[in-house]
């Protein structure tokens, strides 16, 4: 109970940053922030206690002792995405900025073209 705790209070402050906030940078940080709230929900989702992580090793080879490895699995793929789409919104900011000076989303709306 207390991970989906957790993860709903990671996804709450990564939607007031990204919704109140006005500078570029943390926006990103709260967009990073909801996917990291989300990873972690989805892995709380798939865990059921007195079960093992799905890593086959010498001594533990029955699968029934293991949780579903699906989760994981979505949460690696999701972590690996997550870092592309984060290097590709700050290379985004990194050109606005360049462009208008400012990382402010609302001097850089008045400014025109």
């Amino acid at each position: 109970m207390i991970f989906y705790i957790t993860a709903l209070i990671i996804i709450g402050i990564g939607l007031y940053a990204l919704i109140i906030k006005s500078n570029l940078i943390k926006k990103i940080i709260g967009l990073d922030l909801i996917e990291t709230g989300i990873n972690l929900l989805i892995v709380s989702i798939g865990y059921i206690d007195g079960k093992e992580a799905p890593i086959f090793t010498f001594n533990v080879r029955n699968a029934a002792s293991m949780v579903d490895p699906v989760p994981q699995a979505l949460t690696l793929t999701s972590i690996v995405i997550g870092a592309s789409e984060l290097a590709l919104a700050a290379a985004f900011v990194v050109l606005l900025y360049r462009k208008y000076g400012t990382l402010n989303v609302k001097k850089i709306r008045s400014l025109k073209w």
